[in-house]
């Protein structure tokens, strides 16, 4: 699996956003957003219970993370056209205004190493890339566990000080300074 100080690695995925048209064949590759933080996170199925739980969570922050100069960009090994048809069968989901990768064949979930043996998903993991798309944070769940989308915010913005920050740091919070 890739981990802490790892590049981003290549890919070309298709990509799923909105719910106004099919899918045509959009793609979003590691070169999408440059000089933006990104949050990646993988969900395993669509159509599931915990994973709308999680999506409609990071949605509800989507605004704070982009004050943090951070985009966030879902993903499953479901197709695009699985991704609009669940859109299209929630309205929180719909709500989710970001993009869905579509990584039917696996590709980047593959090459991150993230992928359960036995039901061919891929697990809760995200990533939080930074503008350079070296991983700086990486976070991984079994399949029936969901994330807090407020703590990948609060690890974002610990990263971002550059300084030491102490266990249950928060954004405003004295950082740690080494006695000179």
């Amino acid at each position: 699996m890739l981990t802490v100080g790892d590049k981003l690695p290549e890919f070309t995925v298709p990509v799923q956003q909105g719910t106004s048209a099919l899918p045509a064949g959009e793609t979003l590759s590691q070169d999408a957003f440059p000089g933006k933080w990104k949050v990646l996170f993988y969900w395993p199925k669509d159509f599931t219970f915990v994973c709308p739980t999680e999506i409609v969570g990071y949605a509800a922050l989507k605004d704070d993370f982009a004050d943090r100069d951070a985009v966030l960009i879902g993903a499953s090994t479901d197709t695009a056209h699985v991704h609009l048809a669940w859109r299209k069968s929630d309205p929180d989901l719909a709500a989710a205004d970001f993009p869905w990768l579509a990584d039917n064949g696996a590709v980047l979930a593959s090459k991150l190493g993230i992928l359960d043996a036995n039901e061919h998903v891929a697990y809760r993991a995200t990533f939080i890339i930074d503008p350079d798309n070296v991983i700086q944070a990486v976070q991984v769940n079994g399949l029936n566990v969901g994330r807090n989308p407020a703590e990948t915010l609060r690890v974002l913005d610990a990263l971002q000080t550059d300084e030491l920050c102490p266990c249950n740091w928060n954004k405003g919070d004295d950082v740690l300074k080494v006695a000179a």
